[in-house]
C-alpha cells in the first residue's frame, strides 16, 4: 500500500521560527525566525505547527524579532495559547539543497576528518561571530568548522588545533 505526500507533510517542512510571546493585547505575536529568509513573515505566508496552519495577515520588524498578526488569533488569551509553538513552512524553489538545516543537525554525530568522535550535536546556539553546535561532550564547536557530512552522514568539522584538548583538561 503506498501512501501519498503532500508538499505539507511534517516531513517536508523546514523550522523558519519560533513564536516567542504575546504582543499587546490585540492577538499579535513576537516571532523569532530561524532562517535568514525574512520573506517567511511576508503577509500571506502559511506557516504550520504540528497539524495547526497560520496564515499571517500582519508583520513588521521589531528589534531582531517580527511582531506578527495570524489570522484566527485574537486577543492576549489567543497569542498566548499559541506562544513557544515552533513554526514550519514548505521548502523554497531557491532553497540551496545540499544546504544543512538546523533541524537536520540535531542528533548528528560529529567527528573530525581523521574519524575522531567528538560527541552528537544537542543544539545549535546563536552566536553573533558564528552560530555554535552545542555537542553532547560540552564541547562548542562554531559552526564555521563545519565541512559538511561523510558517507556515514556523521558531521566532520576541522577545528583549530587544541579547541577539544581545552575540554580534556576539565
Amino acid at each position: 500500500m503506498s501512501r501519498s505526500s503532500s508538499s505539507t507533510d511534517p516531513v517536508n517542512l523546514l523550522e523558519v521560527g519560533r513564536i516567542d510571546k504575546p504582543h499587546g493585547v490585540r492577538g499579535d505575536v513576537v516571532v523569532a525566525l530561524t532562517t535568514t529568509e525574512k520573506g517567511r513573515v511576508a503577509p500571506g505566508t502559511r506557516l504550520f505547527s504540528g497539524d495547526r496552519e497560520f496564515l499571517i495577515t500582519a508583520s513588521r520588524p521589531h528589534q531582531h524579532r517580527w511582531i506578527v498578526a495570524f489570522e484566527g488569533v485574537f486577543g492576549r488569551e489567543g497569542a498566548e495559547a499559541i506562544s513557544g509553538l515552533v513554526l514550519s513552512a514548505e521548502a523554497l524553489e531557491d532553497d540551496d539543497p545540499d544546504a544543512l538545516w538546523v533541524h537536520e543537525l540535531i542528533g548528528s554525530p560529529v567527528v573530525e576528518p581523521d574519524g575522531t568522535d567528538r560527541g552528537v550535536v544537542q543544539s545549535v546556539q546563536d552566536n553573533p561571530a558564528s552560530d555554535l553546535l552545542v555537542l553532547d561532550t560540552g564541547a562548542l564547536v562554531p559552526l564555521r568548522f563545519l565541512e559538511g557530512r561523510d558517507e556515514q552522514g556523521r558531521l566532520v568539522v576541522d577545528v583549530p588545533d587544541g579547541l577539544f584538548e581545552l575540554l580534556d583538561e576539565d
